[in-house]
């Protein structure tokens, strides 16, 4: 089965489709999948859930699909950084489900586990918990998360092989691992390819068997959302 594909386009074709959910790798705008969410603005898709650590920013990451409206609602944990995000939530276009930092992540950990639910203490006594179930052990309340899954997970990884085993670098690994895991269809936008045996095992940090489609984009932008230096 090949899972190599030409361009991030091709990679998406008869797959995304609208009111889909969509869940992407990254943190801010490090190791977030840039042509698969340039590729997936192109394909004029409408009606999405997005699932991701954030919202990205004004023009850039997933802000490209604000601008075009075409996501209807985030499952987020951070959403500062977007002028246009705070513009349609707080007008009423834009539904919101903030989670915690760390619940989100278990949230696709879990789903891509086969985990349906877990309990936590992150935000018993707050808006986090509105609606949600409240069990107690040993003396302390936790409130019942429900996992998360995908139609389709948008992934950025340094390095792949055919098979689609891959090694993430630094800190870009950040939610990309989880959100490979939850999607019912996984595909990863790379900057390396190499043949199925380069990789050693014991470096691979996803397995092949969660990715579906893989596409190279060598040079991606990487840009840095804030750049603070000191002055000579």
């Amino acid at each position: 089965m090949n899972k190599v594909y030409p361009d991030a386009a091709s990679a998406l074709a008869g797959v995304v489709k609208n009111g889909q959910t969509i869940a992407v790798g990254g943190f801010g705008l490090c190791g977030i999948p840039e042509a698969l969410i340039g590729a997936l603005r192109d394909s004029g898709v409408t009606g999405l859930t997005a699932i991701s650590n954030n919202a990205g920013v004004d023009g850039f990451g997933l802000g490209q699909l604000l601008a075009t409206r075409q996501i209807k609602k985030m499952i987020a944990s951070y959403v500062g950084e977007n002028k246009e995000f705070a513009r349609q939530y707080l007008a009423g276009e834009l539904e919101l489900e903030f989670t915690p930092q760390g619940t989100l992540a278990e949230k696709l950990r879990a789903g891509g586990s086969g985990i349906p639910a877990f309990f936590t203490k992150t935000g018993v006594g707050t808006i986090v918990a509105e609606g949600k179930e409240i069990r107690e052990f040993d003396g302390e309340q936790y409130v019942m998360e429900r996992s998360l899954m995908a139609d389709v997970a948008l992934v950025k990884a340094y390095k792949a092989d055919r098979a689609g085993n891959l090694v993430y670098r630094k800190t870009a690994r950040n939610f990309n691992p989880n959100v490979a895991m939850a999607g019912k269809i996984t595909i990863v936008e790379v900057e390396k390819l190499v043949e199925i045996g380069e990789i050693d095992p014991d470096e691979v940090h996803t397995p092949s068997i969660f990715v579906h489609r893989i596409v190279v984009n060598a040079h991606p932008e990487k840009r840095i959302e804030q750049r603070t230096v000191r002055t000579k």
